[in-house]
């Protein structure tokens, strides 16, 4: 009878040594076979006790200042000697069946990652309840294009097959690593029993704002990367289609003509049903009392997603560093 597969996690931090030591201990005291798990700790610069506390939970550190997410990961992997790679952010804290749930899932050759959406912190901020909204939890297991970088576990020689993350995105790196993995024809899984909570899910509309702004940089770049689907179409087109809205909105303000202001107001109505549609899918569709509350949370998603074509706020490395 074999022992099983090494599943090797890698962790990226910068300066977020409470979470981290929240995040290894919920590694550390899971369920799975002595000896068949480590853990790579990714510092990408961090001046606070980080490292220390990695060290101190028995982790491998490697110091990495000031490089991107993508490398980060990629230099850690090299450093990790598993046979699974498990991508979990110092922000987030796994459940107790976490790894024997991965290795699972991973026994089909046709998987090369599961993961499963984060759940948000409890208790709740109203935003962060109602951002959970825009992420479908399966039920059990099913089939999806993507999974998210900081719950996700990939077959290592898939990884290499792919050649890992694009170190020239500073964003959406998951999302492109997802898009190779589907291209070589593999599937990705999530999983409901990959139980993680993200407690750096945005709190306010100012934290969804500025992590949207940040985020979306190069989201319409990864999008249109192929494989191709009409998913990911509408993911470049709707920011693209916000921020040309926005200027028309403006330009037609300024003009103070006739035809300006109906420029202007069909451009802006335009925006605001965009808002409502993401709005309605946080309430599950159905009339609420929260939809005030959705809609403002929505706007604060497309706003800063729309900017994010323009913009290169340092957001990652002020509040999510290398922990997103």
């Amino acid at each position: 009878m074999t022992a099983g597969p090494i599943v090797s996690f890698i962790i990226p931090v910068r300066n977020d040594a409470r979470r981290l030591e929240h995040c290894l201990r919920s590694i550390t005291t899971g369920a799975h076979p002595a000896g068949r798990v480590e853990v790579v700790v990714a510092d990408n610069g961090s001046t606070d006790e980080s490292a220390a506390v990695a060290r101190q939970a028995g982790a491998t550190v490697i110091m990495l200042p000031d490089v991107r997410l993508g490398e980060l990961r990629n230099r850690a992997v090299q450093a990790a000697r598993g046979d699974v790679l498990a991508f979990v952010d110092a922000d987030h804290e796994i459940g107790a069946h976490w790894v024997p749930a991965a290795i699972s899932a991973l026994a089909d050759a046709q998987v090369a990652a599961v993961g499963a959406p984060c759940r948000p912190p409890s208790p709740a901020t109203w935003v962060q309840r109602l951002y959970d909204g825009l992420r479908r939890h399966p039920r059990s297991q099913e089939a999806v294009s993507w999974l998210g970088s900081g719950n996700m576990a990939v077959r290592r020689t898939a990884f290499e097959r792919v050649g890992g993350f694009d170190t020239t995105l500073e964003t959406c790196e998951d999302v492109d690593l997802c898009r190779k993995l589907r291209a070589q024809g593999f599937t990705l899984v999530a999983d409901a029993r990959l139980h993680n909570v993200h407690f750096g899910d945005p709190s306010t509309l100012r934290h969804v704002f500025f992590g949207e702004l940040w985020r979306g940089r190069d989201n319409v770049r990864v999008s249109l990367r192929p494989p191709r689907s009409w998913r990911t179409i509408v993911s470049a087109a709707i920011p693209v289609f916000n921020l040309v809205a926005l200027v028309l909105v403006v330009i037609g303000l300024i003009a103070g003509t006739l035809a300006g202001l109906a420029i202007a107001v069909v451009s802006g109505v335009s925006v605001l049903v965009l808002m409502a549609l993401r709005a309605s899918v946080m309430v599950g569709g159905a009339p609420s009392r929260d939809f005030p509350q959705a809609f403002a949370v929505a706007a604060a998603y497309e706003l800063g997603r729309a900017l994010a074509l323009t913009a290169r706020v340092g957001y990652g490395r002020r509040r999510r560093g290398a922990t997103a």
